[in-house]
């Protein structure tokens, strides 16, 4: 399940408050800020935010410079980003400006919200605020099933409205979830120069488990002035748990799908990359094919760094660009064996084996068989075979007959 890169927006104050208790909203950006979210909407495919920031807010969501919407036209896409909200029980207001103004909308909710969904969109042509493109109103309404589900929301933008890259601009619970969840690709923060000092004032996150735990860091990728703010934009470390795939996840296998293209070239055998990364989102250890012998495998390399009985290692997932081999005949024990017995119990893998060297490998097989989570992210396939083309026209040809779905305990996303 293919997903858009998503980036959570918000400004915050020196106390970790998205806004004041007073009836009118309170403006932590400047104008030097407002201008860089304008530029961040005008990159992005959709814009989304919570119904209950519709109501307390009331916000356009839109890109403000003329310059900005027409380059996004001279580009083949649409004069706004589509504008998406949410709302489980389809409690929506008609009057919000985010109705009559900017393109297409699209409204996602539950099957017992979107009776409720469908009567506040008739409203807007009752009341005349009916704005953008497309039938009707312009808006879609798109039930996800029994419960809001954000992995579902996320598909569907990605798979049937073309979206690529979400901008989520909140509420506080809107962030909250998609944190939580794994799902958040980015956090882009400005921190304004105030305090705001009322306990009940709306905070950015709200309590509950997020990915690594009270002792998971995220990465700080970018830190600079805007105005009399400080962006900050940070990235997610932890790996996912189980087969959900987190946004972590894919950052982490796209680095392995890097690491392989440092292997020494050979005819005989894969190039391939792995990391290994703690529970935390601490990076314990990375090794591509042939690095530190002419027969070594990437997953072997990696675990070779890291002392046995790492307390962290069974919490631990392990990514590598091609599932772990099952059979060899350079070493003693084959590397999803070296996985299994180092006490890692969660893989991540972008490629299966074809049968260039080994007929029906099957190390995920092996992996799932003895209680490991095994997780492949096929989207990453075409970048693992990559520094692999020269090997054999096998590579390109072969259609794993398990592809369509779950075998042997694998799960396929």
């Amino acid at each position: 399940m293919a997903h858009p890169y998503v980036l959570l927006s918000a400004a915050v104050s020196l106390d970790g408050r998205l806004d004041d208790t007073g009836p009118e909203r309170l403006l932590l950006s400047g104008p030097a800020d407002f201008d860089r979210v304008d530029e961040v909407r005008a990159e992005s495919d959709a814009i989304l935010v919570g119904a209950g920031t519709l109501r307390a807010d009331n916000p356009r969501l839109l890109v403000n410079s003329a310059e900005r919407r027409a380059a996004r036209v001279a580009a083949g896409r649409p004069e706004y980003p589509l504008k998406v909200t949410v709302s489980g029980t389809g409690d929506l207001d008609p009057a919000a400006n985010f109705w009559s103004t900017g393109g297409e909308k699209i409204v996602y909710t539950s099957d017992q919200g979107a009776p409720a969904a469908n009567r506040a969109l008739r409203g807007l042509v009752d009341t005349g605020n009916v704005g953008g493109t497309g039938t009707g109103t312009g808006t879609d309404v798109v039930s996800v099933g029994s419960s809001l589900d954000w992995r579902a929301v996320l598909t569907h933008l990605h798979d049937v409205r073309g979206v690529r890259r979400l901008m989520v601009e909140g509420g506080g619970r809107v962030h909250t979830q998609l944190l939580q969840q794994g799902l958040a690709d980015e956090l882009q923060l400005a921190l304004a120069p105030l305090v705001v000092g009322q306990p009940d004032a709306p905070r950015l996150f709200g309590p509950g488990e997020y990915p690594g735990g009270p002792r998971g860091r995220m990465r700080l990728i970018e830190t600079r002035p805007v105005g009399d703010v400080v962006l900050m934009r940070y990235v997610p470390t932890a790996p996912g748990t189980g087969n959900a795939p987190s946004a972590a996840d894919h950052r982490w296998l796209r680095l392995a799908c890097e690491l392989a293209t440092e292997c020494p070239p050979s005819r005989t055998a894969f190039s391939v990359g792995a990391v290994v990364v703690a529970a935390d989102g601490t990076e314990l250890a990375r090794g591509y094919s042939r690095e530190s012998d002419p027969v070594s495998h990437a997953e072997e390399a990696a675990l070779a760094k890291i002392e046995p009985g790492d307390p962290r290692l069974p919490a631990a997932t392990v990514y590598s660009s091609l599932e772990p081999c099952a059979r060899r005949a350079s070493r003693p024990a084959p590397c999803a064996r070296l996985i299994l017995d180092a006490g890692v119990r969660r893989v991540v893998t972008a490629w299966r084996e074809p049968d260039t060297f080994v007929a029906a490998a099957d190390g995920n097989g092996l992996l799932a068989g003895a209680g490991a989570d095994v997780l492949v992210l096929p989207e990453y396939e075409d970048a693992a075979k990559a520094p692999n083309r020269h090997l054999d026209r096998h590579v390109d040809r072969h259609i794993d007959p398990c592809a369509s779905g779950p075998a042997n305990g694998v799960h396929w996303s």
